[in-house]
């Protein structure tokens, strides 16, 4: 469980889908790979620069999750951590239930290793 200036982020496998805001049907397949309430990273082969508008679709536990977002940091040819900006309101139901469920299993990861 990686920890940012913003916050703590979770690490994830989803995926997901990324598109630039001013050319929506542009869409690239990516994972989704860490998520905290501000923001995700994802693996794509080609991320768009940093400060590039963006809309996101997030797919996990049969449950969606759409974000606008920007782009604050990149590493070339592997990667893009992006910002939201703007949730949906029905969205924010499931950003939290997996940031509660991926906090629910590192706690009992950690029980199970202090056990040994």
């Amino acid at each position: 469980m990686p920890e940012d200036r913003r916050g703590l982020r979770f690490l994830l496998d989803a995926g997901a889908e990324i598109a630039p805001e001013d050319s929506p049907n542009a869409t690239v397949a990516a994972r989704a790979t860490e998520l905290s309430l501000r923001g995700c990273h994802f693996k794509l082969a080609s991320p768009f620069p940093v400060e590039t508008r963006v809309l996101v679709k997030i797919f996990h536990d049969g449950q969606y999750f759409e974000a606008k977002g920007t782009v604050v940091h990149v590493t070339p040819a592997s990667g893009m951590g992006v910002a939201f900006r703007e949730i949906k309101p029905h969205c924010k139901n499931s950003l939290q239930k997996w940031i509660l469920s991926a906090l629910h299993n590192h706690n009992t990861e950690e029980k199970e290793a202090a056990a040994w």
